[in-house]
């Protein structure tokens, strides 16, 4: 899938610019406020000129030097006929503390000095002494409670939803963006429709679906394709996973369920997606060790909230999951997520268009031909090609090419498929040992009829612990597996270990992940498939692998008896014995062969496909590759 920018968020509450800004710009123009209050405050309140004692001031009264005073409750300013000489200013103004003088006026008339008296104004000493120093505190104490109720996750906003919102003129993701899920986009279209022109649905008496469940292996683009639809409608996008619902706090997960639809229906029409759904919605199951009360109140609220909005607003609900069969059975019912839209791994053609969406911004050789590279990466998502292109880019830039070309690409793909390069040295024993191994695999899987043939060989160590490795180049998609071909897999993950027994007498530990394999595959044959003639076809092990993880699920237990199990085990046996004896004998059959390969593969240490069927003497493949190598053993 096509990258895309990640959106500025914006505040649901009305706030201007980022969240945060306007309370700090507040509280700043508030404090300048007092800043200059306080300042105007000692201009107009401070005495003015030099202070003199009252006796001085009683002695030049006496002496006439005064021409006129203010005399006020406190204090008692004047003004003198001349300025003293001892004064450096030079400053006609004094000011001095007014004591109880009865007297002091009939002086004042005597000496013929100017008097006046000075009103006080009382409030404006009060309301800067007390009431705008409460008003500052109050005004902090309301900036720091919102700082810790606010929606950036404070210690006071449990019961907020965390849900990121874009408008609608952000998203800037289209349907163009997105490739390989043709059949998705499909399906999500009608919803894009809806949200642009409802009145064309509502009008037949049609109802839009509440919800819409994508479902599909990781990496597929379940999360692009909503953004899609929100970036074609122009509608505001809320976006949340379903593990932010839960917290340690009761009630925490119902109220934010609350709280994202009040603000979805105050923002309708929008979208409303919630990433790995199976965390908020897994099935409420009753046991003997209780169960989840917490999440099972969040699921309730859900499905609570889903009932009771209506889809004419234009709220569309919109889920992501890759583990569709552990949802509760309510969330998928008619007027919940009642439709359900596959996102499923690409085929050759879309990923070549993924390919060329994520080539866009890369300088490419004229060697690269994208349809090659989309042949060769079989079972990739859209997740991993994107991972692939920068893997090559990465991978030419480490050796300061101008370009990244072909083997840019094919490095980038043993590295994702194989693992990364190992410079160890082995010793010469078992350098030996791997190159029997895998020219065994290299030979059983040429020789068998209706393999996907040979892509290259290698003994380089690779990944975790691998020695080596045989990659096979499928010439088309497949999504069956016949009973036939299910027993040439397995001929070919034991042959490298027949090769083993056949040039060496004996046998190594590099057989285990083939031993791993084969036998899951020949249990499966048995259990699952029902291609044992022995048991019949029945299926003996129930849901055993989630959908579109490839992750075991927890076996059940009382499937079938003891004697069935023992029956299980001899035809699993069997079926392994069988490809044992088929890798026997194509391997004795071209024992020069065997040798031939083992020894060209020592000298070179990585063999192409076409190397190796010209040694064994067989014709190349008729068919242009169609997909990725896989590796076939250790």
């Amino acid at each position: 899938m096509a990258p895309q920018k990640t959106s500025p968020r914006f505040n649901p509450r009305g706030a201007k610019g980022p969240l945060g800004k306007r309370p700090a710009t507040t509280l700043w123009y508030g404090l300048a406020f007092l800043l200059l209050l306080g300042l105007w405050q000692m201009f107009n309140f401070t005495s003015a000129g030099r202070a003199i004692p009252y006796s001085e001031f009683k002695a030049l009264v006496k002496n006439g030097e005064v021409s006129d005073v203010t005399i006020g409750e406190q204090t008692i300013r004047g003004e003198l006929r001349q300025a003293p000489a001892n004064d450096s200013k030079a400053s006609k103004q004094f000011t001095t503390t007014r004591v109880e003088d009865p007297k002091l006026t009939e002086e004042l008339e005597a000496k013929q000095v100017k008097y006046s008296g000075e009103a006080i104004n009382k409030w404006l000493p009060d309301l800067l002494g007390w009431i705008i120093p409460l008003v500052l505190f109050i005004g902090i104490w309301g900036f720091f409670f919102r700082r810790m109720s606010g929606a950036e996750g404070g210690v006071m906003s449990f019961a907020r939803s965390k849900a990121k919102i874009y408008a609608d003129d952000e998203v800037k993701v289209r349907f163009t963006d997105v490739a390989g899920v043709d059949e998705a986009e499909d399906e999500l279209k009608e919803i894009v429709e809806f949200l642009k022109n409802p009145k064309k649905y509502t009008n037949l008496g049609g109802r839009i679906p509440k919800g819409v469940l994508l479902v599909g292996p990781p990496g597929t683009g379940k999360t692009l394709l909503a953004r899609a639809v929100a970036g074609e409608a122009h509608v505001p996008f809320f976006s949340m996973s379903g593990s932010e619902f839960v917290e340690m706090f009761v009630g925490v997960g119902a109220a934010r369920i609350r709280d994202l639809f009040q603000q979805a229906e105050a923002k309708a029409p929008c979208i409303v997606f919630i990433d790995e759904l199976d965390a908020l919605g897994k099935a409420r199951v009753q046991s003997a060790l209780g169960s989840h009360e917490e999440r099972e109140q969040t699921l309730n609220q859900l499905l609570a909230e889903m009932d009771g909005f209506d889809s004419r607003k234009g709220v569309i609900i919109m889920g992501a999951t890759n583990r569709p069969e552990v949802l509760d059975v309510a969330l998928l019912r008619p007027g919940r997520f009642d439709r359900q839209v596959l996102v499923d791994k690409p085929d050759v053609k879309g990923r070549e268009a993924i390919l060329r969406i994520h080539t866009k911004a890369v300088k490419m050789a004229g060697d690269v031909d994208l349809r090659v590279i989309a042949a060769r990466t079989a079972g990739f998502a859209g997740a991993d090609l994107a991972n692939l292109v920068n893997e090559a880019a990465l991978l030419a830039a480490r050796t300061d090419k101008t370009a990244v070309d072909i083997r840019d690409f094919e490095s980038a793909i043993d590295r994702l498929i194989a693992g990364l390069e190992k410079k160890r040295v082995m010793s010469t024993k078992e350098r030996k040992i791997v190159a029997y191994h895998e020219s065994g695999h290299a030979i059983v899987a040429t020789v068998l009829p209706g393999l996907d043939p040979v892509h290259k060989i290698s003994i380089v160590q690779r990944g975790f612990g691998a020695l080596g490795y045989t990659m096979q180049l499928p010439l088309e998609d497949r999504y069956l597996m016949t009973r036939g071909d299910l027993l040439s897999q397995l001929a070919v993950l034991l042959g490298g270990r027949t090769a083993e027994e056949i040039a060496l007498g004996e046998i190594s530990t590099g057989a285990q992940n083939d031993l791993q394999r084969a036998t899951d595959i020949a249990r499966a044959m048995v259990t699952e498939f029902g291609m044992s003639d022995a048991l019949g076809a029945i299926n003996y092990e129930g849901q055993k692998r989630a959908r579109f993880l490839d992750i075991p699920l927890p076996p059940e237990r009382g499937l079938y008896g003891e004697e069935t199990a023992q029956r299980i085990d001899a035809e699993i046996t069997r079926i392994l014995s069988d490809a044992h004896n088929t890798a026997r004998r194509i391997l004795e059959e071209n024992r020069g062969k065997l040798e031939t390969v083992t020894t060209r593969l020592l000298e070179i240490e990585v063999m192409e496909g076409a190397e190796l069927r010209a040694l064994i003497g067989v014709a190349p493949a008729t068919a242009s590759p169609d997909t990725v190598p896989l590796p076939a053993a250790d």
